[in-house]
């Protein structure tokens, strides 16, 4: 329900849950800018960014209390219990209930609270294991996801079944999102559990430090498609104003713009401005070859939208990572 204030102008409250992670930081961002597509909102729209601090989505009391707080009129759900393979192989268990909890007490809510609009994160890494490339939407449910990550992965599928079914037998406006590889400012630098953009970035300022080799894992030869976290902040806050379908929408770069870890690994290179040796270190596996993820519906409606080149969003990483070091995730 949109919300009024003395003159009439519809005000929105707009509630990110995972509000301090990577893509919860990089919407902070955008909405604080002065980006032209903000102007217009800038006086009619609150933004409210949840962390874990602010309560346990997995328990119904807590959420329903979030929801009584702050009256949201949209919701922007990114909170989930994530994991790297390891994890994901030995708890299945925790990762398909806590997952499926939150999602539920969130769209329930969202339902109870008539929120006007919900926009949930899903992931590519929930679709078939067996599939053809490129991947596009309509593919979600095609196949069994890699066993690996199949809790997670079934937890996630059903919030792009629950968005349809609310929507059929209640009439709300749910829908999600499924972005490729993310990246940016606030991410995981983890070495052993952060992703490939943050993991390279860390590892390389070890060996400019140490005056070591940058080694990298595996050949360099797979490719990926990867999108800076401001991008994506972007898109998912249009999705929440001008996409109205139930049906999930994918939020990625052009099939054109795949790299091989190759590429980032020296892009990475030049921005940490490290001169020293680049191994691939072929003894360690390459993992799946390609992921290629299909973004012709997203082009149908934003045709013209120009995403951060590789070289410019890992520059902006890594100008991150080394301004915040002691504080970032690591």
């Amino acid at each position: 329900m949109t919300k009024r204030d003395s003159n009439g102008v519809g005000k929105s409250t707009i509630l990110v849950t995972g509000g301090s992670g990577l893509v919860g930081q990089a919407i902070k961002s955008y909405v604080e800018s002065s980006a032209p597509s903000n102007a217009e909102y800038k006086d009619s729209e609150t933004w409210i960014f949840l962390s874990s601090k602010d309560g346990d989505l997995r328990d119904r009391k807590a959420t329903d209390a979030i929801f009584e707080k702050y009256q949201p009129t949209h919701v922007i759900h990114l909170a989930a219990k994530v994991g790297g393979l390891f994890a994901n192989m030995a708890q299945k268990v925790e990762f398909y209930r806590e997952n499926t909890l939150i999602n539920d007490n969130i769209m329930e809510n969202c339902r109870i609270h008539k929120v006007t609009k919900l926009v949930s994160m899903l992931s590519t890494c929930i679709f078939p294991d067996k599939t053809t490339y490129p991947i596009d939407e309509t593919m979600l449910h095609d196949g069994p996801p890699h066993p690996s990550n199949e809790g997670y992965a079934y937890a996630k599928r059903l919030i792009d079944t629950m968005n349809r079914a609310y929507h059929e037998e209640y009439g709300c406006n749910f829908t999600s999102i499924i972005p490729t590889n993310i990246y940016g400012p606030h991410d995981n630098f983890s070495i052993q559990n952060g992703h490939v953009i943050p993991g390279l970035i860390h590892k390389c300022y070890k060996a400019k430090q140490d005056n070591t080799p940058f080694t990298i894992w595996g050949s360099g030869t797979p490719l990926r498609q990867f999108i800076y976290s401001l991008d994506l902040a972007e898109l998912t806050v249009w999705v929440m104003r001008e996409y109205h379908s139930p049906d999930p929408i994918t939020l990625s770069v052009d099939e054109e713009a795949e790299v091989s870890i190759k590429d980032v690994a020296h892009a990475v290179a030049k921005a940490m401005k490290f001169e020293g040796e680049i191994v691939f270190d072929t003894t360690k596996a390459d993992g799946q070859f390609k992921k290629t993820a299909c973004n012709k519906k997203l082009r149908s409606y934003r045709p013209d939208y120009k995403f951060t080149s590789m070289e410019e969003g890992v520059q902006k990483a890594v100008d991150w990572f080394l301004e915040n070091y002691e504080t970032a995730r690591k």
